[in-house]
């Protein structure tokens, strides 16, 4: 019953992290075809968001594989026999602590990239990553088994 607990604690935190994470859209969106004529950015605006990204590679690479470190170290908590309820609340504090700093460091990097786009080109982007969560919103999930119907059982 504690693990049952435990792990759904853990779900909702990572459902809360997952919503609060950057709607950008993935890679390096600003050297696709397709965004940069529907921007209209310039090869200088592209050096520039090039620039950006390189600056905060780094960075990010250490805080994701630290989200993933302390996501490890939780769920070998949680899967033991014997539960320790402090170590668990650590091991979450320090998972939600890493989670923070990558998600500082995502919204600074997010940050110097607006700064390299005029505000028409920034409303832009806004509306067309609004218009993809919509799309994704209404899509099923690939996770989840397909609702069936309920079938009489035969009786015997």
């Amino acid at each position: 019953m504690t693990k049952r607990i435990t792990l759904a604690a853990l779900l909702m935190l990572v459902a809360s992290a997952a919503l609060a994470q950057l709607n950008m859209p993935p890679g390096k969106w600003w050297r696709r075809a397709e965004i940069v004529r529907e921007m209209n950015l310039s090869e200088e605006q592209q050096d520039r968001l090039e620039n950006v990204f390189a600056a905060s590679a780094s960075d990010l690479i250490d805080l994701r594989g630290e989200v993933e470190k302390q996501s490890i170290a939780l769920r070998a908590a949680i899967d033991r026999p014997q539960l320790d309820r402090d170590a668990i609340r650590q091991l979450a504090q320090r998972l939600n602590d890493a989670r923070g700093r990558q998600f500082q460091r995502e919204l600074m990097m997010l940050v110097d990239m607006r700064g390299v786009l005029t505000d028409a080109q920034w409303n832009r982007m806004r509306n067309a990553l609004d218009r993809l969560g919509e799309r994704r919103q209404d899509r099923p999930n690939p996770q989840q088994e397909p609702k069936r119907p309920m079938r009489p059982r035969p009786r015997m």
